[in-house]
């Protein structure tokens, strides 16, 4: 690079996060055009992200900039025309950085301890917009429903699946308890997909067993399968269904990733890949717990959820709370009460109202819909 510096008066800036394959690919192109190519890892300066998108209107990587013109991804650099591409290379080589240039990170010494591990919310962030990627393009409007094989055959699909390995070098210790929660229900929803689509859907209690005690990532050099995620980290820890012991035993290194307490609304958010389940959606850790708030309610709307039946003064509630019940509070009373307090407004509220201020309330639970959540 640096014998084309004397020459070039500009520069190609690239936002890149280590890892990221598109972001591999476009490097190895812009190597060869004889410029000076500055490659800005967002992953060691989260602090430019804000500004990228701004400037781009994207939060996915690579974007790139010849000089202050912005040719976009990976994707769109290989599609160039070679006139095109050559244009933009003597822009580079013959004109100076405009003003506005787009910027790079200052230095700081942090950078000489910058640790090897990618941050787990900025890969986090690139998986989440994967994810996002892949259920607007295979989900049903109403997020019950998958097309599985439509996925399976999507590029975004093998890029999830080559980020997914990355997920090995996260740094877990890190995160904050907002990171934690995202990050983990975002990986529980696409790992359930991953496993059917590798494996098929489970058909029966004991291949369900087994799925969920089988389908697992590699995470920060620990292996979480879909039970530990649900059981271990987020519900802090708890034994989970038909478990003889808590996933994680005291000398247990994952232990100290998970939440110190269970969180009652993930319910709301999981979906292991039944029509039972909640909708699949995608959380971030900004004012996640409002959108777990958001999603219980939208639940509980739901009348395979919760029905509540003011003759006979019967709450019928979806199984999720029989299975979890120690999550809401161990006891009916506690139990119900919880669901009025995460209702939203409605006619269905009032009636829960009606029939809990009247006393002696028979809870029930509802059949749970295990068909698989395939569109075909």
């Amino acid at each position: 690079m640096e014998e084309f510096e004397s020459g070039a008066r500009g520069r190609v800036t690239i936002y890149s996060v280590q890892g990221c394959p598109h972001c591999v690919r476009a490097k190895a192109t812009l190597g060869p055009l004889g410029v000076p190519v500055c490659d800005v890892d967002l992953g060691m300066h989260s602090e430019l992200r804000a500004k990228v998108r701004e400037l781009t209107g994207r939060s996915t990587v690579p974007q790139i900039f010849f000089n202050g013109v912005h040719v976009g991804g990976s994707d769109e650099l290989q599609k160039l025309a070679p006139e095109e591409l050559q244009r933009l290379v003597n822009l580079v080589k013959d004109e100076p950085l405009p003003v506005d240039a787009p910027p790079l990170p200052q230095k700081t010494q942090s950078e000489d301890t910058a640790g090897e591990n990618d941050g787990a919310s900025e890969l986090s962030l690139i998986l989440r917009e994967l994810i996002l990627k892949l259920f607007s393009e295979h989900l049903s409007a109403d997020g019950k429903s998958v097309d599985y094989k439509g996925m399976s055959a999507s590029p975004a699909f093998d890029r999830y699946c080559e980020l997914a390995i990355q997920l090995q070098r996260v740094e877990l210790l890190s995160l904050s308890r907002e990171e934690k929660l995202a990050f983990f229900i975002n990986i529980y929803n696409a790992l359930v997909i991953h496993g059917y689509l590798r494996l098929g859907a489970p058909t029966n209690m004991w291949q369900r067993y087994r799925f969920f005690n089988y389908v697992s990532y590699l995470i920060g050099g620990e292996v979480f399968t879909l039970q530990d995620i649900e059981n271990g980290v987020l519900r802090g820890n708890r034994k989970g269904i038909a478990q003889l012991r808590r996933p994680f035993s005291k000398t247990d290194p994952r232990l100290q990733v998970a939440l110190p307490d269970a969180e009652p609304l993930i319910h709301f958010a999981l979906n292991c890949g039944a029509k039972g389940c909640p909708p699949i959606k995608t959380y971030s850790p900004q004012d996640i717990d409002s959108q777990l708030r958001t999603a219980a309610e939208a639940f509980l709307e739901n009348d395979d959820a919760c029905t509540v039946d003011s003759g006979k003064g019967e709450v019928r509630l979806s199984q999720i709370f029989k299975w979890y019940k120690a999550d809401f509070g161990g006891t009916d009373e506690k139990l119900l009460n919880w669901v009025l307090e995460h209702m939203g407004d409605s006619p269905k509220k009032n009636s829960l109202q009606g029939v809990l201020s009247a006393g002696k309330t028979k809870v029930s639970f509802l059949p749970y819909d295990w068909t698989s959540n395939s569109s075909h």
